[in-house]
């Protein structure tokens, strides 16, 4: 396991911008699709998972549905990187929330590629700061 210091120096280096290969075992995940490894704040890039937030809250869930989702997701992101090597393998630089937006593998998987495969993810491409296409609706997937 490499130190703090390995990666942000990873993080912080230009030419680490697009293919960075820091490695750690050490992360908290806050959702399905954000938290910190190392202490420092990430987002996976171009991908969304359910907000877990309380329901009408500022950058909560849209309904109950969602919030439930967005547990199963963060629970699946916990479990998927338990105890794995956990590797940066591309940061795109910081989001306007100053999370670096990174591609993530953990034992060689890509997480976010497997968080779709699972259900847990949705594509939510960006360019730069910009999205490219609305969130996903996760309350649209609720069975009525």
């Amino acid at each position: 396991m490499l130190p703090l210091f390995a990666v942000l120096v990873a993080c912080a280096d230009p030419a680490a911008q697009t293919n960075s290969t820091a490695t750690s075992s050490n992360i908290y995940w806050s959702d399905g699709d954000s938290g910190r490894i190392d202490g420092m704040k990430f987002r996976l890039a171009n991908v969304d998972a359910p907000e877990t937030g309380g329901v009408g809250a500022r950058g909560g869930a849209k309904c109950e549905f969602e919030r439930e989702l967005g547990f199963e997701a963060k629970e699946f992101m916990v479990e998927l990187t338990r105890n794995a090597d956990l590797v940066i393998t591309s940061n795109s630089g910081a989001d306007r929330y100053d999370r670096e937006v990174i591609t993530l593998s953990a034992n060689g998987q890509d997480v976010a590629e497997a968080g779709k495969a699972a259900g847990h993810l949705g594509d939510w491409p960006h360019k730069g700061r910009r999205a490219l296409s609305k969130k996903p609706d996760w309350c649209a997937f609720r069975a009525d």
